[in-house]
């Protein structure tokens, strides 16, 4: 099978560095067995809000062309929007993530909507110690980037804890049920309260 390999780190420095990079391309050389053939592999250093990537579109056009499906790392790296993913998966190329290659559809929809809430919460956690720390008389600046790379740890593991008490079968869930289940497993979200049940 073919691929082409996508990377994305959120600034220039993280490029240069390879800060962020290296992970992903250990991920994806680890997932690259035999049989799997990687064509190409291309990387933007652009925000995970953004849309519109130029190497991103660069990647789809070969992948279509190639009949290759298109390769990432790991789905927060590659967005945090499930509008985004949403409509990747639902494109003519295909999309798979090095670190769970055997994920359904379903799962990496609950994946980036988790994703997503999280991406709301460190912004507003962030903002939040941010400005506390400016009315104690902290210099800002290193202490952002710090406070943001703990907060998007700490989201990564918290996603990783729901994933591992999701119930048998959960698949075939509806959210509200889904939401039923964790909160009878005693999971609480992030912020202590319950999974909002949707209906």
């Amino acid at each position: 099978m073919k691929f082409v390999a996508y990377y994305r780190v959120s600034t220039k420095r993280q490029g240069r560095s390879g800060l962020g990079l290296d992970a992903q391309r250990a991920a994806i050389e680890a997932f690259l067995t035999s049989g799997r053939e990687l064509l190409a592999e291309f990387t933007d250093v652009t925000s995970g809000k953004r849309d519109e990537r130029a190497e991103l579109n660069k990647a789809i056009k070969l992948a279509r062309s190639a009949g290759a499906k298109l390769l990432i790392a790991k789905l927060d790296r590659f967005s945090r929007r499930v509008s985004f993913i949403a409509r990747m998966m639902e494109s003519d190329v295909g999309l798979t993530i090095a670190e769970m290659p055997n994920a359904t559809e379903f799962q990496l929809h609950i994946f980036a909507a988790l994703a997503q809430e999280e991406r709301r919460l460190i912004s507003e956690r962030t903002r939040k110690a941010l400005a506390q720390a400016k009315t104690r008389g902290v210099q800002l600046g290193t202490y952002g980037r710090n406070l943001a790379e703990r907060n998007k740890a700490d989201a990564n593991s918290f996603a990783r804890k729901v994933f591992g008490s999701l119930p048998e079968g959960w698949q075939e869930m509806s959210y509200c049920s889904l939401a039923n289940a964790l909160n009878a497993s005693g999971l609480k979200t992030r912020s202590g309260g319950n999974f909002i049940r949707k209906r």
